[in-house]
């Protein structure tokens, strides 16, 4: 077996000590709102949000730091981490990225990476920096990455539906499957954007994730 695909698989994996289990990016209080009564709702939620938000900004994103990692172009490296951190529209959004990022680091640390051992201290690193940093240290192809990237989001999404819409752990599966041509497509479509058409497009789901801040009670942290 190819080493690069085994190390794919440990970024992706639910166990990786990041934190992600602890983000619902605003889908709790859509579910508060009554916006996600089932699986069907949930399905056009996870998938919209796929759509019009992760394939036109993470994902294009995390290409381009692929490639500035690889050219070893920390110019352009830094250019893309903040320009991530910059387009995250609420303070929730922003401080997920920036946590999971300083965890997935600290994480590459402890695994010998020596890029990650560099990275300035006080310097935020948006998680797709971390994840990209690790894919070209590993070998891994930009495109399998991506796929990685975006399957590892809709794993912690379809996680925290089944939590909260609540679904079952059959219905979840069978939500996987139905979202895996979404992956295919979302991967494809960021990479062939410009980067005058990169950004999320979502400002609904922004202003959900504000009113997150103060919801009455939370399982999740954002």
């Amino acid at each position: 077996m190819n080493p690069s695909l085994l190390h794919l698989m440990h970024l992706v994996s639910p166990a990786l000590p990041v934190g992600a289990y602890a983000y619902s990016q605003g889908m709790e209080y859509a579910v508060e709102l009554g916006y996600l009564p089932d699986k069907a709702s949930a399905q056009q939620w996870i998938e919209g949000v796929m759509q019009h938000s992760i394939s036109h900004l993470d994902l294009p994103v995390l290409a381009r730091l692929y490639d500035s990692w690889q050219q070893q172009d920390l110019e352009q490296v830094n250019h893309w981490n903040q320009f991530l951190l910059a387009s995250r529209e609420s303070a929730e959004f922003e401080l997920e990225d920036t946590q999971m990022g300083r965890a997935l680091i600290r994480l590459l640390v402890s695994l010998e990476l020596l890029a990650a051992a560099d990275w300035p201290r006080q310097q935020p690193s948006s998680f797709a920096n971390g994840f990209a940093m690790a894919g070209v240290y590993w070998s891994v192809d930009k495109a399998s990455l991506l796929h990685g990237f975006c399957w590892s989001w809709l794993e912690n999404q379809v996680a925290a539906a089944t939590k909260l819409v609540p679904l079952g752990q059959t219905q979840a599966q069978q939500l996987l499957v139905d979202l895996m041509p979404a992956v295919e497509h979302c991967c494809q479509q960021a990479l062939s954007l410009s980067d005058d058409n990169l950004g999320a497009g979502l400002p609904a789901l922004a202003l959900i994730s504000a009113q997150h801040e103060t919801q009455y009670s939370r399982l999740f942290r954002s």
